[in-house]
């Protein structure tokens, strides 16, 4: 198991295989969704096609039917019965003025003539497929030998009317195996008009439904809107081969696909070997004292007075560019170096504030906590040690964790438990944000609450946050803890929480971020923060 871990290790540590792997993955997922795309436009297609289709057969069936009622309504209103010549010459007639009648005929007991020859003995015709009150319909039928010629034929009287199967394959262009079919007796009996017979019926939810397209595993069924409840018509087509055929969407996912996995592993490589040299540069900062710290004073909002200060890390480079601690911070936490900048923290506030501190000594300062910090009693240690060196109680030393570092709420409590034995503040920052639950909160050995910045910028506005604020004061006074409003940027603000029982603020409002002369000369003039201007920059 070690073997497989050190294993693994080994391929996470090199870029470039990380970055392959992040480019295999990709491949797979992009090609994997491009594939799924093709298919569902293929489908989709093929649905398009049906609905298609079944609209130009629909237009096609309109004419034809439209023609046959209105050539066997002329036929019989005539006067003429039998073969007579004058009825031959009307039924050529009816024939050669309608486009969609292939044949016309009289049929009575004894004989039958059509304008496609001459009289001839009476053959009987099976029984319509469809009978109504004035027509009746015979599908997939003729009067002629070959079976190929009529598909419908409509009669009236002793007339009837046909049409061919090219006045309707001229419209709809059937698959291999694909079918036109009439459905009657509700849904129960498919006689096709075109192409081979179906398996039928489908599915019964179909039958019941409203949906005019069902797609099955092997065919598509397209039923077609009709004005007649006797029966309905119902395109059939088997579906495509569909991992077979590869339409021009495919040949463009494919290599897009490829390309896309490509960049995003090489993006993988820049960014881990951005990190790496990040991290370098951040170890080589701090050895090099690039970091500084500076102190964003806390004021109590009754008095104005100042009562301490957060100490907050900066990173200037030596070109005087400033990078954000919200870039290299997250870095030296993942990388294990936040230990050395807590630790590098600590000691740069006590070498630069702690004259201040031994003759203030209700002043404290607040440092941040890391996660990997409040999970180890480490961090109370190295305090000691630097408190005992610069000779600064350790009341005057707090320390800041935020919600998303308290992992194992047990094991937190038990060493921040220790940390507040020896004297050390503890401080909750950017209470809200995070998965704290009021039962946990009860447990910790907390003196203040910090509420976030967001909060309070939605206070007086209509923001469904502006509540929170409020909310969490009041928590915080039912456990008896202090509160601090960071991010005050105006007086509103200021008067506003205090008025909600707020003891102590920070913000702009008050000073920006000041560096540890700057600092002390605010304390020591009489402890009274002097309001800054907003959009000034003091540090």
């Amino acid at each position: 198991m070690s073997a497989l871990i050190a294993t693994l290790r080994q391929i996470f540590y090199r870029p470039w295989m990380l970055a392959s792997l992040a480019a295999l993955a990709s491949a797979a997922l992009l090609l994997s969704a491009s594939i799924g795309i093709a298919l569902q436009q293929m489908k989709q297609s093929e649905s398009e096609q049906m609905n298609a289709q079944g609209e130009r057969f629909l237009d096609r069936l309109e004419q034809v039917f439209g023609q046959l009622r209105e050539g066997v309504d002329t036929l019989q209103a005539q006067p003429l019965r039998g073969c007579s010549p004058e009825m031959l010459a009307a039924l050529q007639q009816v024939g050669l003025s309608s486009r969609f009648i292939y044949e016309a005929a009289y049929v009575d007991a004894h004989v039958a003539c059509s304008n496609r020859g001459d009289e001839r003995a009476f053959e009987p015709l099976r029984a319509p497929d469809i009978k109504g009150p004035t027509y009746s319909y015979w599908l997939n039928t003729t009067i002629e030998p070959d079976e190929n010629l009529a598909a419908l034929m409509l009669g009236r009287g002793n007339f009837v009317v046909s049409t061919s199967r090219g006045h309707l394959t001229d419209v709809v262009d059937l698959p291999p195996g694909g079918s036109l079919v009439v459905v009657l007796d509700n849904g129960t009996r498919a006689i096709p008009v075109l192409g081979p017979p179906q398996v039928w019926p489908p599915p019964s939810a179909w039958s019941a439904s409203h949906k005019s397209l069902l797609e099955l595993s092997d065919r598509l069924i397209y039923r077609m809107p009709t004005k007649s409840p006797d029966y309905q018509l119902v395109l059939i087509a088997p579906r495509a081969s569909l991992p077979l055929r590869m339409n021009g969407m495919l040949w463009l996912l494919f290599p897009g696909s490829v390309l896309a996995a490509c960049c995003i592993g090489w993006l993988v490589l820049q960014l881990i070997l951005q990190r790496r040299s990040m991290s370098s540069e951040l170890q080589n900062a701090l050895r090099r004292g690039e970091l500084q710290v500076l102190y964003q004073p806390i004021i109590e909002l009754d008095t104005r007075r100042c009562v301490g200060a957060e100490a907050l890390v900066r990173w200037r480079r030596p070109d005087g560019t400033l990078t954000s601690p919200d870039l290299f911070i997250p870095l030296a936490e993942n990388t294990g170096q936040i230990r050395q900048i807590t630790d590098f923290v600590l000691q740069r506030v006590l070498e630069q504030l702690g004259q201040l501190l031994r003759s203030h000594r209700n002043l404290y300062i607040s440092v941040n906590l890391a996660a990997c910090d409040v999970m180890v009693p480490r961090i109370g240690r190295v305090a000691a040690r630097l408190l005992a060196l610069h000779r600064v109680a350790a009341s005057q030393i707090a320390f800041e964790v935020t919600e998303r570092g308290l992992i194992d709420v047990v094991v937190a409590r038990d060493n921040l438990q220790a940390l507040r034995a020896v004297g050390h503040q503890v401080l909750i920052d950017d209470f809200g944000t995070g998965y704290c639950s009021l039962a946990y909160l009860q447990t910790l050995p907390v003196d203040c609450l910090k509420i976030d910045k967001a909060f309070i910028d939605a206070l007086g506005h209509d923001a469904a946050s502006s509540g929170v604020a409020p909310h969490i004061i009041r928590m915080a006074h039912d456990l008896h803890l202090r509160v601090i409003a960071e991010g005050i940027e105006c007086e509103d603000q200021a008067v506003l929480l205090n008025s909600e029982g707020v003891n102590y603020g920070q913000g702009w409002l008050f000073a920006r971020p000041l560096n540890a002369r700057q600092f002390a000369e605010l304390v020591t003039r009489g402890w009274r923060a002097v309001p800054a201007r907003r959009g000034t920059d003091e540090s």
